[in-house]
């Protein structure tokens, strides 16, 4: 979305990712979503006095699986103590890292290529739960509040970007990509539903070439659609009050998805009033180079080189951000593909085949990869038509039969001979005179009326781009 009078978009993200351990980051209460209220709770994790925390081993390796999938640095790190007054986190402070992460610069690679820089990524226990409870769910007008504890000390990694992105659109992009890395480290399952994944979003606006506005951040979306309604609305607003000469004030604002506004939170808090200080209770941690070098070895391919891959697979004749191999990596189907390829079917082919016709089908992930491949054979060598092909298809997925060869052959499929074709093309020719001659004078849209009767006469048998070709020749095209 292009921002009214030449005004550009500024955003930086902040995305709060839970880890996927067994337990909580200090303590062995389960770490479980939807679990009966206040019951995943110990001393530890409310900060009863006498208690003390125990690192969990493995949040600290799904981070640095994070860290080293953004390309960061992972380096010995500390906790903090970020000191601040909230009823979801009783001892009123949160257990973070302040000026010594665990993971620094980054970036994150987009499907159409843009790098968005990671600052940092870096650990820290979440909060508890407060529900409003009122007509506003907000606590200003709510009867009573509700608090949950069973989050409070769940593992969390807050992943900020630098202010790299310039539309909503790219934000939608960047949190998009960002989780699905998430869930193929297994670091995270990425849940927005769940609260599993939360973004909070800087936005500003400036003139081209100016220094940046000031900012304003709203907190908690928990949907793409959230993400993009709210960066849009909030740019407006501050284009609006500056162009009425008006200035912007730096604070904390909440998105009503049903109005569709951002709203005055609070005013923003900075590093000095959370009043950091190191957490005296644990030690820093320093990952051993041998533990990085193994952590970062281990990790499986990430969506971008998956995508680089199928972008091979074609030949390049498809990019790596092009929406068919993005739709394929985005469902988990791109070794289908690379399988067919392997046992010799056509790449283009097969993204296209994949991305038309089994993406959308349930029965997808059932597909005989090596049948698949033997269907995309048959239709590039002209044993089947492209719809033929489609049903032997379709028929394999529901049955999970292997040999399309059987499929074909028991449906009486089998592609017009060319000699055939051509008899078939001119009697249509002679059949429909005037809309040949609308071909012929480069309405190319009635090639699909010839192609659909020449569908009709055959039984299916037509080539559609045969049919087409043959067109196109004898109207000198």
């Amino acid at each position: 979305m292009a921002l009214k009078n030449g005004w550009e978009l500024v955003v930086g993200l902040e995305v709060h990712c839970e880890l996927a351990t067994n337990t909580k980051i200090f303590c062995s209460c389960a770490n479980q979503f939807g679990d009966e209220p206040n019951t995943n709770i110990c001393p530890v994790c409310l900060g009863l006095p006498g208690s003390l925390p125990v690192l969990n081993h493995m949040a600290v390796e799904f981070a640095m699986r994070i860290g080293s999938a953004l390309h960061c640095r992972v380096e010995p790190s500390i906790f903090h103590r970020k000191n601040y007054f909230y009823p979801d986190m009783p001892k009123d402070y949160q257990v973070s890292q302040n000026d010594e992460p665990i993971n620094v610069d980054g970036y994150l690679e987009l499907p159409d290529g843009f790098r968005v820089g990671i600052e940092r990524a870096h650990m820290e226990e979440d909060t508890g739960k407060t529900q409003h409870m009122g007509s506003s769910g907000r606590i200003h007008g709510a009867n009573y509040s509700l608090v949950d504890y069973n989050r409070a000390g769940v593992p969390l990694v807050e992943i900020v970007s630098r202010p790299d992105i310039r539309t909503a659109e790219q934000a939608k992009a960047y949190v998009a990509e960002l989780r699905s890395i998430l869930v193929a480290t297994g670091a995270s399952n990425g849940k927005m539903e769940e609260g599993s994944l939360r973004v909070d979003a800087n936005v500003s606006v400036r003139q081209p070439g100016h220094e940046y506005g000031t900012r304003c951040e709203i907190k908690n979306l928990n949907s793409l659609r959230s993400l993009t309604r709210a960066i849009e609305y909030e740019a407006n607003r501050q284009i609006d009050l500056r162009e009425a000469g008006e200035r912007i004030v730096q604070e904390t604002r909440h998105w009503n998805e049903e109005d569709g506004r951002t709203s005055s939170m609070r005013s923003k808090e900075e590093a000095m009033d959370y009043r950091y200080f190191p957490e005296p209770d644990l030690v820093p941690i320093a990952p051993s180079a041998e533990w990085v070098a193994a952590v970062r070895d281990a990790l499986p391919l990430m969506p971008a080189d998956r995508r680089r891959l199928l972008s091979e697979a074609t030949g390049g004749e498809l990019a790596p951000g092009s929406d068919p191999i993005v739709t394929i990596v985005d469902q988990g189907l791109d070794a289908l593909v690379l399988g067919a390829v392997a046992h010799g079917g056509d790449g283009r082919r097969a993204v296209n085949r994949v991305a038309n016709e089994v993406v959308t089908a349930e029965q997808g992930a059932r597909l005989n990869i090596a049948g698949f491949a033997a269907l995309l054979v048959m239709e590039a060598q002209a044993k089947l038509t492209s719809t033929q092909a489609k049903a032997v298809l379709v028929e394999m997925m529901e049955t999970q039969a292997s040999d399309p060869a059987a499929i074909a052959t028991a449906r009486g499929f089998q592609a017009m001979d060319s000699g055939v074709a051509e008899t078939l093309v001119d009697e249509l020719i002679a059949a429909h005179p005037a809309e040949f001659e609308r071909l012929r004078a480069g309405d190319t849209k009635v090639a699909g009326f010839f192609v659909g009767a020449a569908m009709k006469a055959s039984g299916g048998k037509a080539d559609g781009k045969l049919v087409t070709g043959l067109l196109r020749q004898r109207a000198g095209l």
